[in-house]
């Protein structure tokens, strides 16, 4: 059995693209749909040029209706009929309705080591506390803001001289690393419960 992924994101998608490229051969998943709540994100291109069908839902159009835009956004996600969801850089906070009907089948990766700084601006808070260590966790998408269990987690130093932008440059290095291996392991779990 093969289970379907959907990837949604916001920007550039380079998280995204490594997910993609790591669902080849004796992976259990494969890609089915990226989608964007930007219509101009750079990850839709990005994943349209590696044959993945893409979507986007632009927040902007609800004027803060949170349960409108997520209508829509669920209306595309079942179309495309995914087993798992990977939020790769997808900014907007999403409602407890909309999580708890993927409730154990959504991921998200987030810039800190959970439960430490969730929410935004994670390495320059690492840094102003005086943090010897950062890092990255894969974890359940809950309700709860970067919540849910941890499922993997990466670890990078901070140097004496580290600014936010050299500190966030090397975490996406082991972001690159981590968010495929826990989706790989997470897929493997969902197959062997079927």
């Amino acid at each position: 059995m093969t289970l379907r992924v959907a990837i949604l994101i916001s920007g550039g998608g380079s998280n995204m693209v490594k997910l993609v490229e790591s669902m080849t051969g004796d992976h259990p998943a494969r890609p089915v749909l990226v989608a964007s709540n930007d219509p101009d994100a750079k990850g839709l291109e990005r994943a349209a040029s590696m044959g993945i069908a893409v979507a986007s839902v632009d927040h902007r159009r609800f004027g803060g209706d949170r349960h409108a835009f997520e209508t829509e956004l669920q209306a595309v996600l079942d179309a495309a009929k995914p087993d798992i969801i990977c939020c790769a850089g997808f900014m907007r906070i999403l409602t407890a309705e909309f999580t708890g009907k993927w409730q154990g089948k959504m991921l998200n990766i987030h810039p800190s080591l959970l439960p430490k700084y969730k929410g935004l601006n994670t390495h320059a808070r690492a840094i102003e506390a005086g943090d010897d260590e950062a890092g990255c966790s894969v974890h359940e998408l809950t309700a709860e803001l970067d919540g849910g269990p941890i499922l993997g987690q990466s670890r990078v130093p901070i140097l004496p001289d580290d600014t936010p932008e050299t500190l966030a440059a090397r975490v996406l290095v082991e972001e690159h690393r981590l968010y495929p291996r826990v989706l790989r392991n997470f897929a493997e779990e969902m197959v062997q419960k079927q």
